[in-house]
Parts: structure tokens; C-alpha cells; sequence
């Protein structure tokens, strides 16, 4: 469990902000998306504050902005709508909400 205290110190600081390259070589989705999206390379693979991998078909969804807690996001290879929430190690993880 998080204190309630740090948390707010967390929100009430600005977002971090990410410059994307043009092109991951992610082609499953148009041109114009494939900066925000790449593929998970396994267990070595890390992620950025601006990161999160989708629990449906295992990719990773990037983000102009750092991500937080209660974020939404969308997963456009399976069309999924995600909710970002802290995960047991710490670590931001995605559900699905539909």
C-alpha cells in the first residue's frame, strides 16, 4: 500500500516529457502511429516512465508524457482500452476495462 501522502506530492509535480522517434518498426499499425507503439522483447526488455505493456497481445504502448497511475490508454493492435495501475513489484501495469 502507497501513503496518500507521497502520492499527492507525485501528482501536484509536472509530467515528465518524452521525445519519440519517428518509426520503432512497429508496421501492425499505420505510419502515423508506430512511435507510440513497439514490440516487448522478453524478460531482459525494460520499461521507460512513458511506457506500459498491453496484457493482450504483449505490446508495449509509449507515450508523449510520463505515465501514471489511473491513466487511460489505448491499445490500437487489439483494440483495447487500458487502465494503468501500480503493479505488485512496483512497476506500472495495464488492465483491460474493455
Amino acid at each position: 500500500m502507497t501513503d496518500p501522502l507521497v502520492e499527492q506530492v507525485a501528482m501536484d509535480r509536472p509530467r515528465q516529457r518524452f521525445k519519440l522517434l519517428d518509426d520503432t518498426g512497429f508496421k501492425e499499425v499505420p505510419k502515423k502511429y508506430r512511435k507510440f507503439y513497439r514490440h516487448w522483447k522478453g524478460a531482459g526488455d525494460s520499461l521507460a516512465p512513458n511506457e506500459v505493456l498491453c496484457p493482450v497481445c504483449k505490446v508495449v504502448i509509449r507515450s508523449s508524457r510520463e505515465l501514471r497511475v489511473g491513466d487511460r490508454v489505448y491499445c490500437m493492435p487489439c483494440m483495447s482500452r487500458l487502465v494503468i495501475g501500480e503493479g505488485e513489484n512496483g512497476r506500472l501495469e495495464a488492465t483491460v476495462r474493455y
